[in-house]
Parts: C-alpha cells; structure tokens; sequence
C-alpha cells in the first residue's frame, strides 16, 4: 500500500485534528481516512449547529401563537 497523497501541511493539520501520530496517518488506508474525517466533520457541525437548531425550532412556535 502506498502512502496518502497529501501534503505535508495537510498531513500535520489532519493528525493534530484526528490527534494520531503523523506516521500513522500517512499509512492509514483511504477508507478509513474517510470515515474519520466523517466523524470529525460531524462532530464539529454538531458543536455549531445546537444554537443554529434552537432558533429554527423557536421560530416555527412564535408563528403559531
């Protein structure tokens, strides 16, 4: 298997956001690269969307009274 086609500064940012070693990342398999950037990427947007949510789900209510 050969390594990811990545750049270094994209290699060094993605092991400190996936916080695993960067040798691990370069030999990690596609699919599985994948996924984890999945679970961060759904990760983060859960962190940002809960305020985003509230007002959506308040601005349906307000219309209603």
């Amino acid at each position: 298997m050969r390594p990811l086609q990545i750049s270094p500064e994209t290699a060094v940012k993605l092991a400190k956001e996936l916080n695993i070693p960067i040798e691990h990342l370069m030999h990690m398999p596609q699919h599985i690269l994948l996924q984890k950037l999945a679970q961060l990427a759904k990760q983060d947007k859960g962190q940002r969307d809960p305020d985003q949510s509230q007002h959506q789900d308040q601005s349906p209510q307000s219309e209603q009274s």
